[in-house]
């Protein structure tokens, strides 16, 4: 067991990327305003909001909300709860190396993220879990923050290769089709990035910056099997997610196989890989409609079934971190704050 470190405090009014370039020893350099990139994931999400409902008779959608079998939607949200509990066990499986973490902890520092990505663009609620968990288990914030990464880089694998093996099975959009390819390009550059570093650290030429950091703390945590467990957990996290989907088609009197609930969810997580607007609205409704309407599902129908989906698995993430929040002792104001100082500025980059 490694001895434990308090996590070090990002400097007031100091944005997590202007950190992360002071801890590099590099500059940073304001180019795009702050509020450049919220704007353009906003407007791209009523974009697709707008294309979802484009020529769809909403007296039918209200219609088919009305006649939906109500009592598979609970179900279904704790099915989508349960995701999260998967993940945060799955995150724990990846810190232990470096501490033993109770699986509690890790829920409420899942749960004030998701809460926090609900309400605000650009998906800070990453970078925030990474702070809260370095905090309260009194872990170097890098570590954390590495965990975090490693955790994506895992997902995204997992997803490209379940993707992969779908188009076996049925014929995919050409940009489902793209945006996985372009998903498969980011892995092997960053894959190919940490073999250089890790080349450079083995000829004695030591990394430096943040992803000096990240290859530490890599190799430290790959040091342990749990870290291989994390890996082959997070096949069943994607997996997982087709439950709740499976179960709404069923209240929404769409017999769909749980084949089918898999590929509404692939389309949905390739559609939502880019932080947007806040609670993915509008893309996610655009790819559920388009995933369905792969099963013959008519635009009327699956349009309605992805608002319906959308509102199941955005209120009880909204209600559980809601409570998370409470049970934390953290204020609205607080968070902000907090978001404020973590959050990647879009306005800052690294000049060269």
């Amino acid at each position: 067991m490694h001895s434990r470190v308090s996590a070090p405090e990002v400097p007031a009014g100091l944005s997590w990327w202007k950190f992360l370039m002071l801890l590099q020893g590099g500059k940073a350099r304001r180019k795009l305003p702050s509020w450049a990139l919220p704007l353009l994931g906003c407007l791209v999400s009523a974009g697709a909001l707008y294309w979802t409902f484009h020529n769809v008779e909403l007296s039918a959608v209200a219609r088919d909300l009305a006649a939906t079998s109500w009592g598979w939607v609970p179900l279904a949200a704790l099915a989508d709860l349960f995701v999260y509990v998967w993940q945060s066990w799955r995150w724990n499986l990846l810190l232990a190396p470096v501490a033993r973490i109770p699986l509690w902890r890790s829920i409420r520092a899942i749960y004030v993220g998701l809460f926090v990505n609900e309400v605000l663009p650009m998906r800070p609620g990453e970078l925030l879990r990474a702070y809260l968990q370095a905090r309260w288990s009194r872990l170097p914030l890098s570590v954390s923050l590495s965990s975090v990464v490693i955790e994506r880089f895992f997902d995204g694998v997992w997803l490209f290769v379940v993707t992969f093996a779908a188009t076996f099975y049925v014929r995919l959009p050409g940009h489902i089709v793209g945006l996985a390819r372009l998903l498969l390009i980011a892995l092997l550059a960053g894959a190919t990035l940490l073999v250089v570093i890790n080349l450079r650290r083995n000829s004695g030429q030591p990394p430096r910056g943040w992803l000096g950091v990240l290859l530490a703390d890599l190799r430290l945590m790959a040091k342990s099997s749990s870290f291989y467990w994390s890996f082959l957990a997070s096949l069943p996290y994607l997996l997982l997610q087709a439950a709740p989907i499976y179960l709404l088609l069923k209240a929404y009197g769409l017999e769909l196989s749980l084949g089918a609930s898999l590929i509404v969810v692939l389309m949905q997580r390739l559609g939502t890989a880019l932080p947007q607007a806040p609670g993915n609205v509008g893309v996610l409704q655009l790819m559920t409609k388009q995933a369905l309407g792969l099963f013959g599902v008519n635009e009327t129908t699956a349009a309605g079934f992805s608002m319906l989906a959308w509102i199941v698995i955005t209120a009880p993430l909204l209600l559980a971190g809601s409570v998370a929040v409470i049970v934390t002792g953290m204020r609205i104001s607080e968070l902000k704050r907090q978001v404020a100082s973590l959050s990647p500025s879009p306005a800052v980059t690294d000049s060269r």
